[in-house]
C-alpha cells in the first residue's frame, strides 16, 4: 500500500477534480454539500440493534484506537455512522489504495463505452500518443495487456513491498513522470506469470483512460461516476508538475461517498434505476483472477476477495483496502457495505476493521434477519 511521502506545494480544489501535491493524513473538510443517504433503524433493515451497536462500544474506552469513522449500510439504507478523532461526515479521507478499486470502475465505464476495446488489448497501444518512443519497443517485448495491470501482473520490475525493486513506489514517487518510469521499467518475468503489488500499473491504467477518453481522469469520473451516485466532493491528487492524476492512491472522498461506491458494486453497477456500469464488469472484476505469493490473498481487477466466517456459513466479502485502515466492505449475501477510515499506517491495527465487522457488523444482519 502507498506510503507517505514528503509534500511539496499543494493546492486543492475542493469539488470533484484534484488535489496537487502531497497530501498525508490532514483532515480536508469541504463546504460542498453532504452526500445524501436515506437513514433507517437496525430494526427497520432487519439488524440486531444492540450488536451493532456493540461495534462502536468496542471502541469506546481506547483513547487511540486509530479508526476515524465506521459507517454501515443495509438495503441500501445508512443504520449506523460513527466518527473519531475530530473528523466528522464532511471531512474529506485519503483513500490510499483503496483508490485503485475506484479505478477498476472507470476501466469498466470506460470498456462498457468502447472507448476501451478489451482487457486483452496490448496496454501500450492506447499510449502511442503520449509516450511514443516506449511504445514503439512494444512488439519486440511479449504482450502488456490491460488485464495485465488490472490484476498486478505485468512483468515488470516492480513490488512496493520489496523496497529493493527497481518500480518500488517510493522510488516512483521521487520521478516526474511515474507513468513513464513504469513503463522504462526492466522486465523480470513475462506478462501474467507472477503477482506482485505494483502501484506503478495503476497509474497507468489511469492515463491508458485518459487517453482513450480524450479527457482528464478526475473529469471522467466526475461525469462518469461520481456524478450520477450524487458524490459532491472528491480530490485527486496530481503529479508530473501537476499535469497527471494518480489514480494508484490519495483520492480524498468522504465516507459518506466511499459508501455509494460500495453500494453501487453491491447493486452491481445500477443506481436509481440507471447503469452506471455494467453488472458484466461487477461481476468479472470483482471475481478471483490471482494471488499474491507473498500472503495468498485472492485478488480480482483491482478489488481483494475474502470469506468471513458466520455460524457455519461462510460469506464471501469484496473488498477497497488502503493503508491505514481505509475499508470499503460489500457483503452481498447479506445486502451490507461497511466503510471504515483510519489513520493506522503500516501499522497492525488497521486490520482492526475485520475484527469489527466479524464479531459485530455481519453477525447483527444475521441474528436481526
Amino acid at each position: 500500500m502507498p506510503r507517505r511521502r514528503s509534500c511539496r506545494r499543494a493546492a486543492l480544489w475542493l469539488t470533484i477534480t484534484a488535489l496537487v501535491g502531497c497530501a498525508g493524513p490532514r483532515r480536508l473538510s469541504s463546504t460542498r454539500p453532504i452526500e445524501e443517504w436515506v437513514t433507517a433503524t437496525p430494526d427497520e433493515v432487519g439488524m440486531n440493534a444492540a450488536l451493532l451497536r456493540g461495534a462502536a462500544e468496542d471502541l469506546a474506552d481506547e483513547r487511540h484506537h486509530g479508526i476515524d469513522s465506521m459507517l454501515v449500510i443495509r438495503r441500501g439504507r445508512l443504520v449506523a455512522e460513527h466518527y473519531w478523532n475530530g473528523h466528522d461526515m464532511a471531512t474529506l479521507h485519503d483513500l490510499r489504495s483503496a483508490t485503485k478499486s475506484i479505478t477498476s470502475l472507470l476501466v469498466g465505464i470506460a470498456l462498457d463505452r468502447g472507448l476501451l476495446r478489451d482487457v486483452h488489448d496490448p496496454a501500450l497501444g492506447y499510449l502511442a500518443r503520449a509516450y511514443p518512443g516506449l511504445a514503439a519497443a512494444a512488439p519486440q517485448d511479449p504482450v502488456l495487456t490491460l488485464e495485465h495491470l488490472l490484476t498486478m501482473r505485468s512483468g515488470r520490475a516492480c513490488d512496493d513491498r520489496d523496497r529493493r525493486s527497481p518500480g518500488q513506489e517510493d522510488r516512483m514517487y521521487r520521478s516526474g513522470d511515474w507513468v513513464r518510469f513504469f513503463l522504462s521499467l526492466p522486465s523480470d518475468a513475462a506478462p501474467g506469470e507472477t503477482t506482485r503489488y505494483c502501484t506503478g500499473g495503476v497509474v497507468t491504467l489511469g492515463r491508458i483512460v485518459t487517453e482513450a477518453a480524450g479527457a482528464p481522469i478526475a473529469d471522467f469520473a466526475a461525469r462518469r461516476l461520481f456524478g450520477p451516485l450524487g458524490i459532491r466532493a472528491a480530490a485527486w491528487q496530481r503529479f508530473d508538475a501537476g499535469r497527471q492524476i494518480d489514480t494508484g492512491g490519495h483520492l480524498h472522498m468522504r465516507p459518506r461517498a466511499m459508501a455509494k461506491i460500495g453500494q453501487l458494486v453491491l447493486q452491481r453497477g445500477v443506481w436509481d434505476g440507471d447503469d452506471i456500469v455494467s453488472g458484466a464488469w461487477i461481476d468479472t472484476s470483482t471475481a478471483v483472477h490471482t494471488r499474491f505469493a507473498a500472503d495468498d490473498r485472492p485478488y480480482g481487477y483491482l478489488w481483494w476477495r475474502a470469506q468471513a466466517q458466520l455460524g457455519a456459513r461462510q460469506l464471501d466479502v469484496i473488498f477497497a483496502d488502503g493503508n491505514g485502515g481505509q475499508y470499503i466492505f460489500i457483503v452481498p449475501a447479506l445486502d451490507l457495505v461497511a466503510v471504515f477510515t483510519g489513520q493506522n499506517y503500516d501499522s497492525p491495527a488497521a486490520a482492526r476493521p475485520f475484527a469489527l465487522l466479524g464479531r459485530y457488523i455481519l453477525p447483527a444482519a444475521s441474528s436481526g434477519a
